[in-house]
C-alpha cells in the first residue's frame, strides 16, 4: 500500500515513539531519526510483510510503528 503524500501522521507517530526513548541530546535525536528512517525505508521483515498485506489506515500506521520499535531496540543496545 502506498501512503498518501499529504498526510504524514504515521511518520510523526513513529518519530515521537523513537524520540521518547532517545537521550535528550542532539546525538540521541540524530541517531533516533537515522535509525527510524533506515528501518522505515529498508523495511526488513516483518515491516515489509505488514506493509504489503495490511490495508487501510491501520496498514499505513503499522509499518511505521514497527519501524519505530526496531529503532528503539537498536537505540537500547547502543546507549546501554
Amino acid at each position: 500500500m502506498h501512503d498518501y503524500g499529504g498526510i504524514v501522521w504515521d511518520e510523526v507517530v513513529g518519530m515521537l515513539l523513537v524520540l521518547a526513548f532517545a537521550p535528550a541530546a542532539w546525538a540521541g535525536w540524530l541517531l533516533a531519526f537515522a535509525l527510524f528512517r533506515l528501518f522505515d525505508i529498508v523495511k526488513p521483515w516483518p515491516i515489509r510483510w505488514f506493509d504489503q498485506r495490511v490495508g487501510g489506515g491501520f496498514g499505513v500506521m503499522i509499518d511505521d510503528v514497527i519501524a519505530a520499535l526496531f529503532a528503539i531496540a537498536v537505540q537500547a543496545l547502543i546507549w546501554r
